[in-house]
């Protein structure tokens, strides 16, 4: 009976409306919830791109309230979060609608804790925290990459202590998705790059995951195709929409995987080198994801090998010792092909800083899933690899 039950797989998802003008439909969706006033959730960059006000106008045109929170760093803060829900509670808001990146998404799903249990967002860190439900979630994704618009994952930035903590929970998976990629032709090419390589690493860490399964395995496979096969394509071409659709598509199935399967220690090791540094969690990613593909390559080499194969690596003959070189090799290509050649040191971490770095990483819930099983001296030999 362990053993079966041990083999059980869940998969949540939201509810998902893909395609050009899904932005759009954010009015019917908030009407549905019954919405009377709904707190928009946004940062300065989106607002400056234009995506605000054209969702507030969708929204007044058809009778709705509408409050602005856009006070968001690239990297949500606890701070923000808790400021957010006191605007909620304030207005009397009953739906959150949220237009951005991950952060504006990630401090929306903390805000909907927060107005709801009444606490501190950091005592909701790890797995399913979270008791009462939260409010409508309704999120309009503006760059193809973080996938906050479909997975369980809150990641909330601490800068008193320079941590990113993770919030994992069901509660916070959107009631509706609206993924239009027609919002992404404002990112800049860095960062269609920097979110492009997260979602590829999503899908990646997904695969090779120790929670993987069927439905999970389907759906980051064809986003490692998408994003491999068009990721530096659109960079050069950021005006092609069939571009910007196919890697929409790839980082919204990299979500459904991720968020199902988990990820490893890519993440893990981001996200502590996030809050320390505050730098674009894509960009933290690209400097980790080789040498932690070196690291776990001998825990899942026949999933590797797949993965390989997905990417276009013709892997007949080869020993799995030149597998592992060829997919590290065309990782590192397609990094360059993007633009994303920097490495740790270039940021200013010395080796001072890594058992600092490897404390957090170790206790990040992404560790947990990682093909092979790792130790603070494991993850310290990894950072020092990307110095």
């Amino acid at each position: 009976m362990a053993q079966e039950i041990s083999s059980l797989r869940k998969f949540v998802a939201p509810e998902i409306i893909f395609g050009s003008g899904a932005r759009k439909m954010v009015s019917n969706y908030a009407k549905t919830f019954g919405a009377q006033k709904v707190l928009l959730v946004s940062d300065p960059g989106v607002v400056n791109a234009g995506w605000v006000i054209e969702i507030e106008q969708l929204l007044q045109e058809e009778g709705l309230d509408v409050v602005r929170f856009t006070q968001v760093s690239p990297n949500p803060r606890s701070e923000e979060v808790m400021l957010g829900s006191e605007v909620y509670l304030e207005h009397g808001c009953d739906v959150i609608v949220a237009v951005g990146g991950g952060s504006p998404m990630d401090c929306a799903k903390g805000i909907g804790i927060v107005s709801t249990h009444g606490t501190q967002i950091r005592d909701f860190e790890g797995i399913d925290q979270t008791t009462n439900p939260i409010p409508p979630l309704i999120f309009i994704p503006t760059t193809a990459g973080t996938s906050a618009d479909v997975s369980q994952f809150a990641i909330i930035s601490d800068q008193q202590d320079r941590v990113k903590f993770s919030i994992v929970s069901k509660s916070v998976v959107p009631d509706v998705s609206l993924i239009d990629p027609d919002t992404t032709s404002t990112m800049s090419p860095f960062l269609t790059a920097c979110t492009g390589v997260d979602a590829l690493v999503h899908a990646i860490e997904a695969f090779v995951s120790t929670g993987s399964g069927p439905l999970t395995d389907m759906n980051a496979l064809d986003a490692i195709r998408l994003i491999n096969n068009h990721l530096a394509l659109l960079v050069e071409q950021p005006e092609d929409k069939y571009l910007r659709e196919q890697i929409m598509l790839g980082s919204m199935k990299a979500g459904l995987a991720f968020s199902n399967a988990i990820l490893g220690a890519v993440h893990a090791m981001s996200h502590s080198l996030g809050g320390f540094l505050d730098l674009p969690h894509g960009l933290c990613n690209a400097m980790l994801v080789e040498h932690v593909i070196d690291y776990n390559y001998r825990s899942a080499e026949d999933r590797f090998a797949v993965i390989a194969q997905t990417m276009g690596i013709d892997t007949r003959g080869l020993t799995n010792k030149q597998i592992q070189t060829r997919l590290r090799n065309h990782v590192q290509a397609l990094k360059r092909d993007v633009g994303l050649k920097d490495t740790l040191g270039k940021f200013g971490v010395h080796t001072t800083d890594i058992p600092y770095l490897s404390t957090n990483a170790i206790k990040d819930p992404c560790i947990l899933t990682n093909p092979r099983r790792s130790n603070k001296r494991d993850v310290e030999l990894v950072y020092e690899e990307a110095l």
